[in-house]
């Protein structure tokens, strides 16, 4: 996991020289902000293979483990009140649902117990959340976490839910022979297309004043009017297959995950 200064002004967005924070060989990946944006929280499996939430500053230093439990817990996400985090947890029998773990310590509780196996999520409101659905194909569903309501609005999604900034909707990648960023009002439940997606890019984030990023390979695009711009390349730092994105809640730091520098 990678974490770099990020910069807006008006248009204008720039991004720092990125710093490798978790500094070891294995699978850290899903990176997240806390409230205040001094720390990541990631997914990391270690040697006993199991799949727990850890945290590190976000300019690097001592790792700290947040869940040690029997069962496996991905994407944690910060939750709307600001008290816990919600995960994806792979429960005994494999089961997949989203609970939510509260930040002082506090008995594990489940989020939305019909909806399984949820892979990926993302909070649009005090309750109402975008969530990726296993299946085949994968769909894309608007579930209520007060009345676990489930709308389907959509199939053959990729796997970024990302938040548009000021707005009660979210963004999600359409695939298909043109992969598009598409979004959702969840007030209305309608689906609208945004901009084809660049090549191979499958993460993609929002900027605080509201501008489009995505990345592929090395490189990080910034969606200008109908074109995409290169923003930065890290290649010459040893970084390939950027995949998932994460911004502060300040808008001054960006995370990443990238390929182990030392793999083959």
């Amino acid at each position: 996991i990678w974490v770099a200064t990020f910069n807006e002004v008006g248009t204008h967005v720039s991004i720092g020289r990125p710093v490798n924070v978790t500094r070891r060989s294995g699978y850290d990946n899903q990176p997240a902000f806390t409230a205040d944006g001094r720390a990541v929280y990631f997914t990391s499996i270690r040697a006993d293979a199991q799949a727990d939430i850890w945290r590190v500053p976000s300019t690097g230093g001592a790792l700290t483990r947040v869940t040690e439990t029997p069962e496996s817990e991905y994407s944690a996400t910060r939750t709307p009140d600001g008290l816990a985090i919600s995960v994806i947890r792979v429960e005994r029998d494999s089961t997949q649902r989203l609970w939510r773990f509260p930040l002082d310590g506090g008995t594990p509780s489940l989020v939305l117990r019909a909806l399984r196996p949820v892979g990926y999520h993302v909070w649009v409101g005090d309750h109402l959340l975008g969530a990726f659905v296993l299946g085949a194909p994968n769909a894309l569903v608007l579930a209520d976490a007060r009345t676990e309501r489930v709308d389907t609005l959509a199939r053959n999604i990729g796997r970024a839910l990302v938040k548009i900034p000021g707005r009660d909707a979210f963004s999600f990648v359409q695939e298909g022979d043109t992969a598009w960023i598409s979004e959702v009002d969840v007030r209305t439940r309608t689906v609208q297309r945004i901009a084809p997606a660049p090549p191979r890019a499958d993460y993609h984030l929002w900027t605080p004043g509201g501008q489009l990023f995505a990345a592929s390979g090395s490189r990080i695009w910034l969606r200008v009017g109908d074109r995409w711009d290169l923003l930065a390349d890290f290649a010459e730092l040893g970084v390939r297959g950027i995949t998932r994105l994460a911004l502060s809640p300040q808008g001054d730091r960006l995370a990443f995950v990238a390929e182990d520098p030392g793999a083959p």
